[in-house]
């Protein structure tokens, strides 16, 4: 199997050093009996290993088979509380359900943290320090609301919020029932525009693409008072990024798409030039989290840069750890860039969207 850390330039190796020990710091704090975590404990005990000394850098993370969905379907909560965190109420946060009931993890700051992280990769001009947030997305039970309003304040800012409820609109789409998924989408875009008309010292906006292309149909963004936004959920093609900078943001307010999910936290993009034709390319935040391109047919293989294949996802916090869960989408897998000396996804959408058709929503 590839490495996941190839490259030979002084940041990358010392980014692969320190990787590596973060690797074996999460690994020992999980699978330590003071520290760990009962479902892993349990797990390293039924299967006769010790990851606490086999895990020493992030390529070692191979040893462990791929993680379980319905693990966090079917353990209870407190299997994944670890033992250094016993008897702390925590949060219960679900993924979208779009491939079942929903997932469920457990957590405490480390969506605090993942934001804060991504919010020293802002420009302060498009997102102004102290400006204020509108959130046009879903809330509750994600920790998407918490982690926007958590950035909001990181920044000096407070933040409004309009709800939606991506499962509904996937039922009904998926229903054919495309009336009503449109008049719930007017229903939803309409209170945003209510609170921007009402409230001018908003700046920031979170949203999803297909709500802001929706948004655009019903005001000028950039004329409401927007400068930057953070863009997240259903996946963007390079002609759907180019529309939302130049038609509906006009070029004059910054766009910066994310890829990000309830188990994961944020990867931020590349900076989008034309040169790359709009192209996207997230970077994970390692070492907090680590992105590979897998062969579908043998997952032990990253590919090669430039080829396709299915995203696999290890998050490495000490509230949480998923050792090679293979997400529902494909990349591209592209290189390294100055800004994140790590290999990027590219062009990520739902995992054989080109064979089958996949219902995404307007999340």
């Amino acid at each position: 199997m590839a490495p996941l850390t190839q490259h030979s330039n002084t940041p990358a190796l010392r980014h692969a050093a320190a990787l590596d020990a973060h690797v074996r710091e999460v690994v020992r704090w999980h699978f330590s009996p003071e520290t760990g975590t009962p479902f892993w404990l349990d797990w390293a005990k039924q299967s006769g290993r010790n990851p606490a000394t086999e895990v020493k850098t992030a390529d070692d993370l191979c040893k462990f088979p791929h993680f379980v969905d319905d693990w966090l379907r079917d353990e209870p909560n407190e299997s994944w509380v670890p033992n250094a965190y016993k008897g702390r109420p925590f949060y219960v946060f679900e993924t979208g359900g779009t491939t079942g009931m929903p997932k469920q993890r457990v957590s405490w700051d480390d969506h605090k943290t993942d934001y804060e992280q991504f919010s020293a990769t802002l420009d302060d001009k498009a997102f102004p320090r102290g400006s204020k947030w509108l959130m046009l997305g879903p809330t509750g039970p994600r920790r998407l609301r918490l982690a926007i309003e958590h950035l909001a304040w990181h920044r000096g800012g407070s933040c409004y919020h309009v709800d939606l409820d991506p499962r509904w609109v996937v039922k009904l789409l998926a229903e054919k029932r495309f009336d009503l998924a449109n008049e719930y989408k007017d229903h939803v875009v309409n209170q945003a525009v209510t609170i921007l008309k009402h409230r001018s010292d908003i700046h920031c906006l979170f949203t999803t693409p297909k709500l802001l292309e929706a948004l655009g149909e019903t005001i000028n963004v950039p004329d409401a008072g927007i400068t930057g936004v953070f863009c997240g959920g259903t996946s963007m093609t390079a002609q759907v990024v180019r529309f939302l900078c130049e038609e509906v943001l006009e070029n004059r307010a910054a766009f910066v798409p994310t890829y990000g999910n309830t188990l994961m936290g944020l990867a931020a993009s590349k900076p989008l030039t034309r040169e790359d034709k709009y192209s996207i390319t997230y970077y994970a935040p390692q070492p907090r989290a680590i992105l590979r391109v897998v062969d579908p047919k043998d997952t032990n293989r990253t590919v090669q840069y430039g080829q396709w294949g299915r995203v696999e996802l290890s998050t490495l916090t000490k509230e949480f750890f998923m050792p090679r869960f293979l997400e529902r989408d494909e990349a591209i897998r592209r290189p390294p860039c100055p800004q994140f000396p790590w290999d990027g996804v590219g062009d990520v959408r739902p995992f054989g969207m080109m064979e089958k058709k996949v219902v995404e929503g307007v999340y």
